[in-house]
């Protein structure tokens, strides 16, 4: 019997599907952000953890390119060193989990928690007033490309002599290149709904309290 399990697709055809899942994630991510009372951090934060696991693992077949660094970025900048850290280990273990798992998850999580808690200490330098600016994140997330694979890279050195790893680096260069383009791309895409998720649930939002008439 024929069915959907002997289709087999071309690498560009697995790519638009697995594009059109993360769209559908990121759709019912949106909608159910919407029905969320204001201050529902953590279900915001396991909403952003969900979304950079899929997006990940969907975005296998393109070498490097996933939306886990500006996620956790942008999850530093708005919830700060702590929450990011916590997302970047979780995010590292439940992907890894399908894509495999090794010493490498401890230096992923390493490499991305170093990414939000970056965030969360430029977090005022990266807004333009109450707003995020995404020319700037764009650039951290560039930059932060190359320190998380770097970060990452430190691991091979449980396998190869300290003198190999600027080899090593070097060979790498134009996966980092890869990692740093694609982050461009995903903070030109994601920084502002994302911000304006977050910042909706934010513990740092200020709340206005109406003054209390006195009864006399």
């Amino acid at each position: 019997m024929l069915d959907a399990h002997a289709i087999v697709l071309s690498p560009l055809e697995t790519l638009a599907l697995n594009l059109s899942l993360l769209a559908i994630v990121a759709w019912s991510m949106w909608k159910a952000e919407r029905s969320l009372d204001s201050g529902s951090d953590l279900t915001v934060l396991a909403l952003m953890a969900l979304f950079a696991v899929t997006g990940r693992v969907l975005l296998e077949p393109l070498p490097n390119v996933q939306p886990v660094t500006v996620i956790v970025l942008l999850v530093g900048i708005h919830y700060g060193a702590t929450k990011s850290i916590g997302v970047a280990t979780l995010v590292a273990i439940v992907s890894n989990l399908v894509l495999g798992h090794g010493l490498w998850t401890f230096y992923q999580a390493l490499g991305w928690a170093l990414v939000g808690v970056t965030g969360a200490l430029l977090s005022q330098s990266l807004r333009i007033g109450e707003k995020i600016s995404v020319p700037r994140v764009a650039t951290l997330s560039f930059i932060a490309a190359f320190v998380f694979d770097w970060v990452v890279s430190i691991s091979v050195l449980h396998s190869i002599p300290l003198e190999s790893l600027p080899v090593y680096i070097m060979v790498g260069l134009p996966f980092d290149l890869a990692h740093g383009v694609g982050n461009v791309a995903f903070a030109a895409w994601l920084s502002e709904p994302l911000s304006e998720i977050m910042s909706r649930h934010s513990p740092k939002r200020e709340v206005v309290v109406a003054p209390v008439k006195s009864s006399t």
